[in-house]
């Protein structure tokens, strides 16, 4: 059973930093695709950050160079990070850590689109003051 459980949320000043944890568990790592996405109130869900399996990254532009993406792995589940440097406050939101099925690698114009992952955590809080 896949598992998705998001941490390291909080609330900071903008410039400042966070690193976001998601501990996934019950897949193969190198066999699914993984990503971050965010969500503003009243705004759509947005894809920051993509990592293949194999270990290729992508971010959306609006984060490029300043949010980057790690991985550990163990042989019971793998945590990927999320890296948020000089944070804004339109960085606010809900973070959400997603899985694809099983999949090595999605192609590029639904590497950042929530349709193309079905497992999902719950997501944490990031709250940038000015």
């Amino acid at each position: 059973q896949v598992q998705l459980v998001e941490s390291g949320g909080g609330s900071v000043q903008a410039g400042g930093s966070l690193r976001l944890s998601c501990v996934a568990s019950g897949f193969t790592y190198k066999n699914y695709c993984m990503a971050w996405f965010r969500q503003a109130a009243g705004k759509e869900r947005e894809g920051v950050g993509y990592f293949a399996g194999y270990g290729t990254e992508r971010y959306a532009s609006s984060v490029k160079g300043r949010f980057t993406m790690s991985r550990d792995n163990t042989e019971t589940e793998s945590t990927l990070y999320l890296h948020l440097d000089s944070l804004r406050p339109e960085d606010s939101g809900t973070y959400y850590c997603a899985a694809t099925g099983n999949q090595k690698w999605i192609e590029w114009d639904l590497q950042l689109s929530a349709n193309a992952y079905s497992f999902w955590g719950q997501g944490t809080q990031v709250t940038v003051s000015s």
